[in-house]
C-alpha cells in the first residue's frame, strides 16, 4: 500500500477510529465516501442506536444527496439518487431469511454508480459479496463511537 491520505486513512479505519462527536463521526463518513469504490456494498455492522443511519447520512453528504437519509428499519430500504453515488439503503433486521432478502430485488434498484448499504447484514447473506467492505460501529458513549473497517485483501 502507498501511503496516500486514502490508503493512511484506511489503515487507521482498519485498525480502529475513534470519534468523539456527531461532527467527527460525519466528517469520518464522508472519508470513507470518497474511498469507497463504486458499485461496492457495504455491510454495516453495530447494536441498535450504535449509528449506522448516522453515518450513512455523513456518506450521503459527500454523495451529494440532498433530503433527509431516514432510518430504513420499517420500510427495509431507501433508494437515494446523488450528484456522484446512488445509496441504496437496507435495513435487514426484520427479515426472515435468504428468500426474504432474494425476493426485495434489490439488483434492479443498483444504478451506477452506487452503494448498497447494508444494516445488519448477517440476515441478507446472499447480498454480500466478496468484494464487500465491512464496517463495525460501536457505541462508547453518547456522542462518541469507534469504528472499524474490514476490506478485501485484494484492495
Amino acid at each position: 500500500m502507498s501511503t496516500s491520505p486514502e490508503n493512511n486513512f484506511l489503515k487507521h479505519l482498519s485498525t480502529g477510529l475513534k470519534a468523539d462527536s456527531l461532527a467527527k463521526t460525519l466528517e469520518i463518513a464522508q472519508l470513507l465516501a470518497r474511498t469507497i469504490p463504486e458499485n461496492t456494498v457495504l455491510a454495516l455492522e453495530g447494536d441498535l442506536g450504535a449509528g449506522k443511519t448516522t453515518f450513512m447520512k455523513g456518506m450521503a453528504l459527500e454523495w451529494g444527496i440532498e433530503g433527509p437519509i431516514l432510518s430504513p428499519t420499517y420500510n427495509l430500504y431507501f433508494q437515494y439518487s446523488g450528484k456522484t453515488r446512488n445509496l441504496v439503503h437496507l435495513d435487514a433486521y426484520r427479515l426472515q431469511g435468504e428468500e426474504d432478502a432474494n425476493n426485495l430485488l434489490i439488483e434492479e434498484f443498483l444504478i451506477e454508480p452506487w452503494c448498497l448499504a447494508i444494516e445488519w447484514p448477517s440476515k441478507a447473506a446472499c447480498l454480500i459479496t466478496p468484494q464487500c467492505w465491512h464496517l463495525t460501529i460501536e457505541c462508547t458513549g453518547e456522542e462518541s463511537r469507534r469504528f472499524r473497517l474490514r476490506i478485501p485483501e485484494a484492495q
